[in-house]
């Protein structure tokens, strides 16, 4: 084990290195949260391919696999849909709002009223998702180096925080994209491959297997439509996805970098789902499906490429807790402490030239680091944790945001009553269904589209100069408003 430990060593004294270097760039406002806005094509399609993909898409994609064949493709699948959605039809529009996130673009189409109530609601979804990604390191720690638990989620967890409070977004873009090369590389050219071929090729996998293993609908057409419904439409509003919209250097570049990630993210699922097929017949009585990952790399692989897949799968962990911490930490600063201070908040000065914005991001990333590993400490459900971050995000914000994009008649009234609606009814749901019940998301998105709608059309049309100023800023013709936030009551 000695080369695959070097492997990984190097790797992660590759990432805080970059954290460093990462320091160096991140001066203002701009630079520390979205990179300064100006990824190009190669650079932008990376790290958003790597931001969707991490632990979830990877380690469970492939105990998907292991349990239903290839129609376990279909999370991640649905995930790549729902990014080439957004890629297509709104991220150029996005691109052009020129704000930091989800609730600054809510306060200029309703006119400054959406304000901390967005911002708690997409806070714990960013916060829950930082902390799954998290808990994720425990099991790659424990194939590397037989590690307790809690010490593995410390470890990782310390390395993202470290080199995202160093540099922000710029360090880790950096990292994102090295892990998205180790990503690409790890699974699909190495894993892949090898797992198909110790399993005695695809003829074999058939005889191996029952049929229903190769059916595309075999994990069940409800299964499928509530993955449509979390993660295709969650792609469409979270703040990690919107963050890195924000970085792209031209709403060109976020349309078409975004849809050849998308499309990349379509091959990895399918990847995932042939990988945990291919596993399903070396070892088919394996006691948990998403040991399946761990156990094909540590039995099957041989030494230095294990090193390297285990480094992959280090870094599709790595690149979604590093995109959701700064996420979780932006929303609370800006949408949150900003507001109920006072201070000049979200839709702000862009602050390019304040280092204390800068410092004050900085701190904000190191507490909610510390908040994220003590939580993943706590919790030991996975599927859980992600569950409940998508249906606060899909039950609460989803139709107001889509509503504020597609409808002019939509009310910051109409707005607020959809968030707390349905976040109240996703919560009540959850806990008298279940966490993983599929009523949360169905009725609390249904509860939420009908308080948009009533209350909406009820209530007094959106001012006309909001209107006029909103639609300035979606053409990109207005430059970045400076303003003061929603007081905190609102």
């Amino acid at each position: 084990m000695a080369v695959d430990y070097t492997v990984i060593v190097v790797y992660l004294a590759g990432m805080l290195a970059m954290g460093w270097w990462g320091m160096r760039r991140a001066r203002s406002k701009s630079e520390f949260l979205v990179a300064g806005r100006r990824l190009g094509p190669t650079m932008y399609s990376g790290t958003m391919a790597a931001i969707v993909l991490g632990g979830a898409s990877t380690i469970g994609g492939v105990g998907l696999g292991y349990q239903y064949g290839l129609s376990g493709a279909w999370m991640v699948f649905t995930i790549g849909l729902g990014l080439l959605a957004l890629s297509v039809f709104f991220s150029a529009r996005i691109a052009r709002l020129k704000v930091y996130t989800v609730s600054e673009m809510l306060d200029l189409r309703y006119g400054g009223r959406a304000g901390v109530i967005s911002g708690v609601v997409m806070w714990a979804y960013t916060l829950m998702l930082a902390v799954t990604s998290t808990i994720a390191y425990a099991t790659i720690f424990d194939v590397l180096f037989d590690m307790n638990r809690t010490l593995a989620i410390v470890l990782g967890g310390s390395i993202v925080v470290a080199y995202s409070t160093l540099g922000g977004m710029w360090s880790i873009t950096l990292t994102d994209m090295v892990q998205f090369v180790v990503k690409t590389i790890g699974v699909l050219l190495l894993l892949l491959p090898i797992a198909v071929v110790k399993a005695g090729g695809f003829g074999e996998m058939r005889d191996a297997l029952p049929t229903s293993y190769f059916d595309p609908l075999g994990i069940g057409g409800e299964t499928i439509f509530t993955y449509v419904l979390i993660y295709t439409f969650g792609m469409l509003i979270g703040q990690d996805i919107w963050q890195r919209v924000f970085t792209a250097r031209s709403d060109r570049t976020a349309k078409w970098g975004g849809t050849v990630a998308g499309t990349y993210c379509l091959a990895y699922a399918l990847a995932g789902a042939v990988i945990g097929t291919a596993g399903k017949v070396l070892f088919p009585d394996l006691a948990s499906a998403d040991d399946a990952f761990a156990t094909i790399v540590k039995e099957e692989l041989p030494i230095g490429v294990r090193g390297l897949v285990l480094a992959a799968a280090l870094a599709a962990v790595m690149s979604t807790s590093s995109g959701a911490l700064i996420a979780c930490a932006t929303v609370a600063n800006n949408d949150i402490w900003s507001r109920v201070r006072g201070a000049v908040g979200a839709g702000g000065s862009s602050g390019d030239d304040d280092h204390d914005e800068v410092r004050g991001n900085r701190v904000f990333i190191l507490v909610m680091g510390i908040a994220v590993i003590c939580t993943a400490i706590a919790l030991n459900n996975v599927v859980e944790a992600l569950t409940v971050a998508y249906n606060l995000l899909v039950g609460g914000l989803l139709v107001p945001i889509l509503g504020g994009l597609l409808w002019r008649r939509g009310t910051a009234q109409g707005a607020l009553a959809s968030v707390v609606v349905g976040g109240v009814a996703v919560i009540v749901l959850m806990a008298t269904h279940g966490i993983l019940a599929n009523e949360p998301v169905y009725y609390g998105l249904l509860s939420s589209l009908a308080a948009y709608l009533i209350v909406s059309l009820a209530t007094p049309a959106t001012d006309a100069a909001v209107l006029a100023a909103w639609r300035e800023r979606l053409a990109g013709r207005a430059p970045e408003p400076v303003s003061e936030p929603a007081p905190a009551h609102q």
